[in-house]
């Protein structure tokens, strides 16, 4: 309708005037203001300047509203390209203090654990694949990561492995994928087994602990941590804590299921222990 307006606006002014006029004359005429030739100026003059009066004051509301709808319009894009920068800011400041937190928390890991070469990355994106549990880094082999190098948290939660690796990028399994094993102890007497990812369990986040030592006993609640057996990863990172335990075979074999310390869903930036000091 605006645009119409602009386009067609003179045409549209010059019909509403002569319609005016022929209205204006019609009405003169049926009033007996136009009786003879000498009177048809001064009849015509009073319908004439109402007219004038009235179209221009028309259209000058018509533009006077095009105008200052023009000037809402500009203002209002003004206005919700300062609020997506101020919001851009905001979420800028946010994320780089949350990046402070989780880099102060490393420094903190790496002085508890001073055989540790820490190495952190960005989560770029994760599988899309229903059959695994894996996620893609912002950092690879020019970083100095290696395959199979572990990956944590800020707080040294264990997240994963390294199982592919390219120049600038790595992919890192999380435990809870179905080619995952990671060598565990568990409980007050430190009960040893093997985490191991299963389909069933991937699918709501959780992890199997299974291969559990002849004896071993295990409860709900029980905090399961790295064994360091194999070499494959550090003794101690936390992997996570016993949230039910069943049994299979029958009843003659005890499994744990494992709720990982981490939360995967939340993961924004990670941890690669390029280097660390086993114990034999």
């Amino acid at each position: 309708m605006k645009e119409y307006l602009k386009k067609n606006g003179i045409r549209i002014a010059v019909i509403v005037l002569a319609v005016a006029l022929l209205v204006g004359l019609g009405n003169a005429a049926r009033d007996g203001q136009i009786g003879v030739v000498h009177n048809a100026t001064g009849v015509l003059s009073a319908p004439m300047q109402k007219v004038l009066s009235s179209t221009v004051n028309l259209f000058n509301s018509i533009y006077g509203y095009l105008y200052k709808y023009d000037s809402l319009m500009a203002e209002n894009e003004s206005l919700r390209a300062q609020l997506a920068d101020a919001q851009k800011s905001a979420r800028d400041g946010i994320e780089a203090s949350e990046e402070n937190v989780r880099l102060r928390e490393a420094l903190y890991l790496r002085q508890k654990h001073t055989d540790y070469i820490l190495e952190s990355a960005k989560v770029v994106l994760w599988s899309s694949s229903n059959w695994s549990s894996s996620f893609t880094i912002s950092k690879g082999a020019t970083s100095g990561i290696e395959l199979n190098d572990p990956v944590i948290t800020e707080y040294g939660a264990l997240v994963g492995q390294v199982t592919e690796l390219g120049a600038t990028w790595a992919t890192v399994s999380t435990l809870i994928d179905v080619d995952m094993s990671v060598g565990a102890y568990v409980g007050s007497n430190g009960s040893s087994g093997m985490v191991v990812g299963e389909y069933a369990l991937m699918r709501d986040k959780t992890a199997k602990l299974t291969f559990l030592a002849d004896g071993a006993q295990i409860f709900t609640g029980d905090e399961v941590l790295t064994s360091g057996s194999g070499g494959a990863f550090p003794a101690g990172l936390v992997i996570g804590t016993l949230t039910s335990v069943q049994s299979e075979a029958g009843g003659q074999i005890e499994y744990g299921v494992v709720t990982p310390q981490c939360d995967l869903d939340a993961l924004v930036q990670v941890f690669i222990i390029k280097d660390f000091q086993v114990i034999e």
